[in-house]
């Protein structure tokens, strides 16, 4: 039998063909992400001589949060995905909601990623034109965060906040001036996610980037954390605000995108969701810390 075929990084074309696969193919665990706080597996989805890497966290492997019900997070998971789709941005790999070995669970396409530096060239790659900081890399795998010496981050650079980097020392917390870093911002802003970490930032070779694990998004109160703060109280583009006029109106009751989340997060999560796009498009710049909540998470990467 001849090897099946693998499916490169989603495209605008093979998106639903890899949600098919997702959903209907036959997954096989072939390993766990040992280092992840719930039960992550790897695994391969084959169907139709097709087949693609994928991770999958079963339900029955999330650990419970005080803040959020017991057993939903892979639906949140699910939820950010489409919402990313609706934005037109591509931000979340494809995820699906599924039976698996282990019961349901979200089962998401495996993103192969590498450095920043070898990005390609994409014309969604870093375009600011600055130079790499002089610092250290934050232990950041996608390259997108630094830490430097002094109070300035630099041309091509936001700053995020001082960080204790120990005897005594402090550095400061950069990211990149990236405008796939500031989309993501606001999705994150719109999904109110609350762990958005270094570690969840994957630059794909295509010169693509791709943000992972939102179980923690969609809660009702402000959770909003994140590494990516460099921006707060700046103006949105007019392509964010382009989008998150379109997301409104997908938004509204009856609409699809409306429809499939109120089967995936509770109605008042939903509502919450309305109204944080419309505060955006109200204010017109991207959030700021509540000052109620810790802003950035912990460990950050």
């Amino acid at each position: 039998m001849p090897a099946p075929e693998r499916l490169p990084a989603p495209g605008v074309s093979a998106t639903g063909e890899l949600e098919e696969l997702l959903a209907r193919g036959e997954l096989t665990v072939v390993g766990r992400i040992r280092e992840a706080s719930n039960a992550v597996l790897l695994c391969t989805v084959a169907n139709g001589g097709v087949s693609a890497d994928c991770v999958y966290k079963p339900v029955k492997g999330e650990r419970p949060l005080w803040d959020f019900p017991d057993g939903n997070l892979a639906q949140r998971e699910v939820a950010a995905y489409l919402v990313s789709e609706a934005t037109g941005w591509g931000l979340v790999p494809p995820t699906v909601l599924r039976d698996g070995p282990y019961g349901e669970g979200m089962v998401q396409l495996w993103i192969d990623s590498q450095d920043s530096g070898d990005s390609g060239d994409s014309g969604d790659s870093r375009d600011s034109g600055g130079d790499e900081p002089a610092g250290e890399d934050a232990g950041d795998p996608s390259g997108l965060l630094a830490l430097v010496e002094g109070e300035e981050a630099g041309e091509g650079w936001k700053p995020v906040a001082l960080a204790d980097v120990g005897e005594g020392r402090t550095a400061l917390l950069v990211h990149a001036d990236d405008p796939r870093l500031r989309r993501l911002a606001v999705l994150d802003a719109v999904i109110n996610n609350g762990d958005r970490k270094g570690g969840h930032l994957l630059p794909a070779p295509d010169g693509r980037l791709y943000g992972i694990d939102h179980g923690v998004t969609f809660h009702r109160e402000d959770k909003l954390r994140t590494l990516l703060w460099g921006w707060a109280g700046e103006p949105l583009t007019e392509e964010a605000r382009g989008v998150l006029t379109a997301l409104a109106a997908e938004l509204a009751d009856g609409e699809p995108l409306a429809t499939r989340l109120a089967e995936l997060i509770t109605a008042v999560e939903l509502a919450a969701v309305r109204a944080r796009v419309a505060d955006l498009l109200r204010t017109g710049v991207h959030p700021s810390p509540s000052g109620q909540w810790p802003a950035i998470p912990w460990p950050p990467v």
